[in-house]
């Protein structure tokens, strides 16, 4: 990771992400968890101000030195115990059946092998256990005209944003990691351009 990856990229996704239009989508995905969390693509603790009473404690997850040193703040702030347990969400170090939900909040659109790190939360899930997610990806199938947008600006969008696709079928991965969806909107988020704003809020369960 060079100097651009390391210390540009999360301190503009600080303030993109920290946008007050996104706060109350935050508030929606956070709703609902509780007991021992795992959260992958941590960043810079945008949800923490938005963990519910219930939330025991969250293990968190993520590569960005810059970005725990920017959750300072909310973490201070915060009863909830929060640790930072990892670095790749594609290789958790936790045994299986370890949390009671997890959260993921624009975070699959930039781990490279976002497969790989979907069956892993699902291993370290317990059974029944929940997914709460919020992700940028591609368009609905019948917006055709954003989808072609999207496979344009997609290079662009890697070089720029350290990696992230606009282009990943949020719902298929979910499903095809052995995820059931209980719970789905679908919409373009409010002031964001539609390539990059077409979002899936939801909550997805690990089958037992």
């Amino acid at each position: 990771m060079g100097f651009y990856s390391e210390q540009v990229v999360p301190r503009i996704i600080n303030v993109v992400c920290g946008v007050k239009e996104a706060q109350h989508l935050r508030r929606r995905v956070c709703e609902g968890l509780e007991g021992d969390v795992l959260e992958i693509g941590f960043g810079s603790g945008l949800n923490v101000p938005f963990y519910p009473e219930a939330v025991t404690r969250v293990e968190a997850i993520d590569p960005s030195d810059v970005g725990w040193k920017l959750a300072g703040k909310r973490l201070a702030a915060t009863r909830v115990h929060v640790e930072r347990a990892g670095l790749d969400g594609q290789a958790l170090p936790f045994a299986d059946d370890s949390f009671d939900a997890a959260l993921s909040t624009w975070a699959l659109c930039t781990i490279p092998d976002a497969d790989a790190a979907l069956r892993e939360v699902r291993r370290v899930l317990k059974p029944g256990g929940t997914l709460h997610f919020l992700e940028h990806g591609l368009a609905p199938a019948d917006d055709e005209s954003v989808r072609r947008w999207q496979h344009r600006l997609d290079p662009l969008e890697q070089r720029l944003m350290d990696g992230c696709h606009l282009t990943r079928p949020v719902v298929d991965m979910l499903t095809a990691a052995g995820f059931v969806i209980t719970d789905l909107d679908v919409f373009y988020e409010k002031g964001a351009p539609k390539p990059m704003g077409a979002d899936s809020l939801g909550i997805a369960v690990s089958p037992g």
